[in-house]
This record gives C-alpha cells, structure tokens and sequence, in this order.
C-alpha cells in the first residue's frame, strides 16, 4: 500500500467541537508489538468502527508524538493529516453512516503512558524486564492512536505480541494464546463492554498467578513475582471477602468478565483501576509482618471500587471527578470496615475530617465541584459526603439510589445531577440545600465540628469503649475523671487498634498527666499498632523505661523495629553494638528499611565491625542502582547523603535518578543534586 502523505496544518472548524457529538466510535480490534533486541518502542494497527451522528467534514483520533502512522478508510487508501497530536482523515461524513478506520502506528521512545522496566538490552537482567501502561492522566495516545476524550467509550479487543517466556495481561478476558515459530507469543483478550481510552491496559513481566472465584462465579486472578510466593497471602488477604461484601453492598452485580491484579516496579502511584486490571506498585507485595504497617488491602478494596464507580459509569470531565474518587474512597472504607470493623471505619472518618479541617485552616480548602481541587478534597472531602448523605437520608433510600444511578448511566458518562437526582427520587427529599453546602461550598469549616463529633463517637463507641462511658458532656470533665480509666484501657486487649490509638493521641494532649505513665502503659500493650505510634513519639527515651522500650525491637512491625533502632542507637550510645546484633538480619519491607538504616548506623558507630565496614558501604552504595525499586533507592541516597557518603558511583546514580518517569522519586533526586 502507498502511504498518504502527512501534512503538518491543517484547521477545520468542526474540530473545534467536541467530536463525540458527531461521530460515535464503537469498536477496535488492536494488534500490539513490541521488539526483542531491547528496543524502546511500540507499534500495531488497530481498526476502528464508527457511527457518524451528524454530518462532518472530518474526524480524527489522537495520536501523540508518533515516528509513523497511516491508514486506511473502509478498506481503501485514505489522504490523512497528521500534526503530531491528532491524525485527522478529512472526508464529508454523512450522518447515520458507518466506518471502519483501519490505522497502522510505531513509535520509539514514547514520552509516557508506556514504561519500560530495566529494558536495557542485557541478558543477564532480561528476567526483571516489564511493560506496563498508566493511561489516566498521561493519556494512552501516547502510545496507541486512541480517543483522549473520555466520554468517548469503545470496545476495545486487544491482541499483544511480545516474546515467549512472559505474562501478558491485559483487559477483558483471555480467549488464547499462540507461540509462532519466531519465538514470539501472541495474547488475544476480549472485552464485551465499551469502556475509555484511558483505561486501556497492559502489565508485561515475570509472573505466576492463582485464581479464586467470587460467590457471583467471577474469576479473581492475583498475579505475583515467583520469588515472592510466601507473600502471596498476606498481599492478596482479604481479597475474595471485600469482592463478595462490594457486590452485595452496591447491589449491581460486577460488570466486567473478571479482575485482575498486577503488581509492577515503580509504579506512578499506588494503584490504578484499569477496566478488570488493577496494575499497583510492588511495594504493597508484603510479608505477614509488614502487612500491618503497609498493606494492599484499601489499594484493593479502592481500585475495585473503581469498576463500577469509573469504570461503569465515568465523569464528563473533572468538575465531577469526586464521582470517581469520592465514591472509591467511601466503598473502600465500608470494605474496611466489613474486615476491620466499626471502630476502624469511624478513626478513618476522624482523620480524614483532621486532614479536610487542616486544608480548611491553610486556606486551601476549595469545592468539591471545582476541578483543580486537591486529592484530599476529591477522596476525603468525597467520602464524607457520602457518608454523610447516606446518614441524612437512611440506608434504603441510598442504597436503592445508587443501584438505580449505576443501572440507569451504566457504560456512559455522568455529572453529579445524575446521582443527586436518583437519591431525591429515592429518599423524596430536596437536597438543593445539602449540594450547595457540601458540595458547591468552598469551606470546610463543618470538619471541625465533626471532629467533635466522632471524638464522642470513638470515647462512647457501643462496641469497644463501653466501659468508659460517664454521661457527660463536656469533655473537660470527661478527661478530669477519667484519666486512669484510659491509661488502663492502653492494655486493655479487648479494645480495637482504633480506640487505643485515639486514646493514646488524646492522652498525649492532655498537660495534667504524668506522659511517662501514658508511655509505660503503652509498653505493655499488645497492640502492635499502638506500639508502633508509641516508638515514633517516644523519641528522648527515659532510662526508667529503656527495658521495656528495648522489646520494640522484636515486635512484627518493620516500622517500630526501624525506628525502635534509631532512637536507642542515639539515646543509649553504650549498648549501640547490641541493637546493631539483635538486628543485623532485619531486612524490613520492600523498600529494606531496616537493612538500609542498619548499614548506615554500622558504618558510622565507631569501633563496629571495621573490618566489614567496606562491605557495608558498597552494600549500600549498590542500593542507589536502577537494579532496585525507587522506594529502596530513595532510602539510601537519603542515608548517604546525611553521613556525606555518595560516591562518585552513587553520584552517577544520582544523576540517573533525575531522569526517572517516577516525578517525586525525580523531584528528590534533583533536590539532592542541588
């Protein structure tokens, strides 16, 4: 076929409008190809189906950045248009036709969207190599010519080829897979429901799985790293339970043909809710210990939330993006809850309503409805919104709304008239006042006194704190009589993890007691979580509670160990040998906390060791290398650079790390730089 000649301008005024009101794409069937010499680069064809709406003189896909891309316009060659963002096929469409627009695209080097993963070409690290895509808020057209505007939702079926020996997972449902004699593995997935550009996906890597099925019959498939077979529990804990619970509770069966989850190195963010495919970062991958400092669950229970508030029904644009994050963050919350149980949900509340008051009190507290509002607005200020409706106008009548809001605009694009406007007809009250002092309102004045409120709510709780009721009011004279029926109730092991830590930050507040006692009954806490806080406030450790302060250092937490280690390392400087023992085969989380602080500490406690001292700083030097994840990178430039330590090998390092897709890790890298 002769390729079309690609003008650089070109303007036509329909473009100016949003083309969804003229031309509805309806289907694509994409092939996928990537290289296996260590290439950066992807290319295909893809061939789409479309309904023209109205008449129009053009149409056009986006298409950024693309070293070759041309086509074809049912099944004959086609003049095109291509100014390096938008490929445009110019022809006067007319209205309640159908076509199919066959386009053939490479690029090298995508900017993003796409990341290669130690794709460097080496054999020997070929085992560590990873594709994997992030389209929300990067724009999948970056790597596959695609439509940007997500009210634009198509079918997507999806074929990839790559090299034989690896997963590759993508959306939908795999139909098969076939190894030609190339070496190659072509992956075909089907998708029976139209869905946006954005959410479009692959995860490419090293990995083995296992399957579980919800109580509905849909497939839960858990993808994990072969070497991290023993942290396939603790990661994936939960999982099936917070399933079940979410299909009951949102009362509209899960719309996808399964779910997937796929861990990645140096992901963007924690998770993101790709249509059945939620790619997260690896450092949620957690052993039983550090499962209760960081752990998948909320990650989980959110992204799935996402497939049907996201994934089902979409935002227009980002003045209603709180329908996505709002309503994920408050289903994931009521997943937690159903694991956790009410006190965790009501601790959670109460530091989401801090954290909204917080925002309120620098003056950077903005409208729900505004879409240059923060994440705190978007997911916590969303959350309590819900939460508070749902409080106003009762259980069925909010459950019944959001089954009928989901039915009604499922596989569409909403606003939050459409929701609003099912809970009225649900509950038969007007809510006009309700919207604009929740939603339209810039302030957050209202998360003060709800502050207030849940600080009762977690004293009084009818399951756990019970026993400390006194039938006051005012609070002043609750903690004048109550002090020593607190500080006992921080041993108190049938209290939530949730109540003892609220009491505990209450506690620290309080200028008429003795702080030394809050810390010693807290020591013999068997509330990990409690402990943990307690290690981190602790800092200037009295000697009277040394010994019991000495036991953190055994506790399954990575976190009060990591610290447990720093604080007696600075406090008692006689017995730093011992710590650095008792420790010396703690690695910590994925990020190597503990191992990463130990070698530093060994490094500069004089008289330790000397004769590995060399080990340990190339040990450490070797953690500042793109072998390892951002997370475990960060943690040694920042150890190296606070004992003035980088090399000239950590330096190069250093300077590699500015360049990183990863914009924090890059921002600290240039910051170190500096």
């Amino acid at each position: 076929m002769k390729h079309p000649i690609l003008f650089l301008c070109f303007c036509v005024t329909s473009l100016m409008a949003q083309q969804t009101e003229y031309v509805d794409f309806k289907t694509a069937k994409v092939e996928i190809g990537f290289s296996d010499k260590g290439e950066i680069g992807v290319g295909g064809f893809i061939s789409y189906e479309f309904d023209i709406l109205k008449d129009i003189d053009s149409v056009y896909i986006d298409a950024k950045g693309f070293d070759l891309i041309y086509c074809s316009l049912d099944e004959e060659e086609q003049d095109s248009i291509y100014d390096g963002k938008r490929f445009i096929i110019k022809r006067a469409f007319k209205a309640k036709n159908t076509h199919k627009l066959d386009v053939f695209w490479s690029t090298r080097n995508p900017k993003k969207a796409i990341y290669f993963i130690d794709w460097k070409g080496n054999d020997s690290i070929k085992d560590n190599r990873q594709v994997w895509t992030q389209g929300q808020g990067k724009y999948t057209s970056n790597w596959m010519p695609s439509i940007d505007d997500m009210n634009e939702k198509i079918e997507f079926d999806i074929n990839i080829s790559f090299v034989e020996g690896y997963e590759v997972i993508s959306n939908g449902k795999l139909l098969s897979k076939d190894t030609d004699n190339n070496g190659f593995t072509k992956w075909h997935y089907d998708m029976k429901h139209p869905m946006p550009s954005y959410l479009v996906a692959l995860a490419i890597g090293k990995y083995d799985k296992k399957v579980e099925y919800s109580k509905s019959g849909i497939p839960l498939e858990m993808y994990y790293y072969p070497e991290d077979s023993l942290k396939f529990e603790p990661t994936y804990r939960y999982t099936k339970q917070m399933f079940d619970f979410l299909e009951e509770e949102i009362g509209v069966p899960y719309p996808w043909q399964n779910y997937k989850m796929v861990p990645v190195k140096d992901f963007l963010y924690a998770g993101m809710e790709n249509t059945s495919l939620n790619i997260y970062s690896d450092a949620f991958v957690v052993d039983s210990i550090a499962f209760v400092d960081k752990n998948f669950v909320n990650i989980n229970a959110h992204e799935l939330a996402h497939q049907w508030f996201g994934d089902l029904v979409t935002a227009t644009h980002g003045t209603h993006h709180w329908l996505q994050e709002g309503f994920a963050t408050y289903y994931a919350l009521l997943a937690e809850k159903e694991i956790f149980g009410e006190d965790y949900y009501y601790w959670r509340l109460y530091e989401y309503a801090q954290e909204l008051h917080e925002q309120d009190k620098a003056g950077k507290s903005t409208s729900l409805l505004d879409p240059k509002s923060s994440s705190t607005t978007f997911y916590k200020k969303g959350c309590w919104v819900l939460h508070m409706l749902r409080e106003k106008v009762g259980d069925t009548a909010f459950k019944q709304a959001v089954k009928n809001y989901l039915k009604k605009h499922q596989f569409k694009n909403v606003e939050t008239d459409d929701f609003i406007s099912e809970v009225e007809k649900s509950s038969g009250e007007d809510l006009s006042e309700f919207v604009v002092t929740y939603l339209k309102d810039t302030s957050d004045f209202y998360f003060k006194r709800k502050i207030k409120d849940l600080e009762f709510k977690l004293i009084n709780s009818k399951l756990s704190l019970r026993f400390l009721r006194c039938g006051m009011e005012n609070k002043t004279e609750f903690h004048k009589s109550n002090r020593d029926k607190k500080l006992k109730s921080l041993k108190n092991d049938s209290l939530s993890s949730s109540a003892q830590e609220w009491i505990f930050d209450d506690l620290q507040t309080d200028s008429l007691i003795n702080q030394k006692e809050v810390f010693k009954y807290a020591l013999v806490s068997k509330n990990i979580k409690l402990r943990q806080r307690l290690a981190q406030t602790l800092v200037d450790i009295p000697s009277e509670l040394k010994t019991d302060y000495e036991s953190l250092l055994k506790d399954k937490s990575y976190i009060t160990i990591e610290t447990a280690l720093f604080n007696l390392w600075k406090n008692f400087s006689e017995d730093r040998g011992k710590y650095l023992n008792q420790t010396k085969d703690v690695i910590g989380s994925n990020d190597k906390n503990v191992r990463i602080l130990w070698l530093t500490l060994a490094l500069i406690t004089k008289d330790y060791q000397p004769e590995n001292k060399a080990k340990y700083f190339q040990e450490l030097t070797d953690y500042t290398s793109d072998n390892y994840g951002f997370e475990v990178r960060q943690n040694a430039f920042q150890y190296l650079h606070q004992i003035q330590a980088c090399n000239d090998s950590c330096k190069e390092n250093l300077k590699q790390a500015a360049t990183h897709h990863n914009w924090r890790f890059k921002q600290f890298a240039k910051s170190l730089l500096d």
